[in-house]
């Protein structure tokens, strides 16, 4: 049966910071561990989730979503520290990374060859989000491993704002942890805008997304 989780029932005050969302951000992670599947706010979308090393967890995300297998899921990294254990992080680079992160961009390295390519890479680049939200934040530092995330949609369908938008999906889910509606514009369905920085002193964008003028502007400083 899916849980419902409210993360709206605190002042405005209060969800400036991550501190409301402590006990729902250990149950989140809770349920990862346990080979759970759950949707939860990013910066830009909601998406769904799971544990990375996880296989079969993996295997059934794909099933929700319809995706191909050769589609690979973005990695949710916890600290700007953690991007090298899964990629290869150019030193040119290491300065901006805090400009760029925590916030709505996918940034591409190249993959360590010890990092599993099912579902998580492809063509030897892995995907590394840090979404700019206080409560997948929390889950990602307590789950100590890298969390695969990605739209809560079907494949090819557009990305949702709030929970109602990904209805359909909900019995296939162990828990939603709703956040509210996520902004008030439409491009926020764009996602995350999509970087390459796996070749060495160059960078590519590779999608547009919903902050490709705060991007250029800091890639500017290259």
């Amino acid at each position: 049966m899916t849980s419902f989780v409210s993360l709206t029932s605190q002042t405005d005050q209060a969800l400036s910071s991550a501190a409301p969302w402590r006990s729902a951000a250990q149950y989140a992670a809770t349920l990862l561990h346990k080979g759970g599947i759950i949707a939860l706010p990013t910066d830009t979308v909601y998406g769904l989730a799971c544990l990375a090393q996880n296989k079969q967890a993996l295997k059934r995300l794909f099933q929700i979503k319809e995706r191909a297998n050769d589609n690979p899921i973005a990695l949710c990294v916890g600290t700007i520290q953690e991007i090298a254990k899964y990629g290869k992080v150019n030193l040119k680079i290491i300065p901006i990374l805090g400009n760029l992160l925590p916030g709505p961009v996918t940034l591409l390295f190249e993959a360590w060859p010890s990092i599993d390519q099912d579902g998580i890479a492809n063509s030897h680049l892995v995907g590394i989000r840090m979404p700019n939200h206080p409560f997948i934040m929390q889950v990602a530092q307590l789950c100590n491993g890298a969390i695969a995330l990605t739209s809560a949609n079907k494949s090819k369908e557009p990305s949702c704002l709030n929970v109602q938008e990904f209805k359909p999906l909900w019995c296939d889910l162990d828990a939603v942890f709703d956040g509210g509606r996520l902004g008030t514009i439409d491009p926020m369905r764009l996602g995350s805008t999509i970087l390459d920085l796996s070749i060495k002193a160059s960078f590519k964008i590779i999608r547009n997304g919903c902050a490709l003028n705060d991007v250029k502007k800091t890639l500017s400083i290259l």
